[in-house]
């Protein structure tokens, strides 16, 4: 299954040791202030489990994130198809980092090496990112990606419950024809071939 490399950061394949922090991760209220619920240990496992599943099978999907230069693991970034019930259809990038890394900028930079793949080399036409109204961090993660907004796409997530706060959802877009006309992108590397962009 492919890798991704960018300057700092290394999209891998899930092991045994991201476990531990995945679940501390997801143990932690301020990384879960905008998902719903806090999942027990063997939820969180059977996260890890279904992401690999899907990096073997398809040969992408939600990848682990470490640090490249300590070898840290600080969450996942990467791309799954739109679940079944959404008002749109398509795939969107999602990215989840431990509350150390926030500040950093490698949310945009793994999503961004997460973006190039699925334009390169799957050929995604357009690729989604959608979050809770009020996630302003993740927000503006989606706008230093080069993703619009349009508020006549916002909508109520039919996954969660009536009343919740979390209900009411922001799609951003980000078409192919935007992304390679963009200057300047950090281009991420796969593993073994490079892909130019821009």
């Amino acid at each position: 299954m492919p890798r991704l490399r960018t300057d700092r950061l290394l999209l891998r394949e899930w092991r045994e040791s991201d476990l531990v922090p995945w679940a501390a991760l997801n143990a932690d209220p301020e990384v879960r202030r905008y998902l719903p619920g806090m999942p027990t240990r063997a939820q969180c496992d059977a996260a890890v489990a279904r992401f690999q599943a899907d990096l073997e099978q398809r040969g992408w999907g939600f990848w682990a994130v470490e640090v490249r230069g300590t070898g840290e693991f600080i969450g996942f970034t990467g791309l799954d198809p739109v679940e079944e019930g959404q008002p749109f259809t398509g795939v969107e990038a999602g990215w989840r980092l431990a509350r150390a890394a926030w500040g950093h900028g490698y949310a945009t930079e793994a999503a961004r090496a997460a973006l190039e793949f699925g334009f390169a080399e799957l050929g995604l036409p357009e690729i989604l990112a959608v979050t809770a109204t009020g996630n302003d961090r993740s927000r503006a993660v989606m706008r230093r990606l080069g993703m619009t907004y349009d508020p006549a796409d916002d909508f109520d997530d039919p996954a969660l419950p009536e009343g919740s706060p979390l209900r009411p959802s922001v799609l951003y877009r980000l078409p192919k024809a935007l992304w390679v006309l963009e200057p300047g992108q950090v281009a991420g590397v796969r593993e073994g071939h490079a892909t130019d962009v821009g």
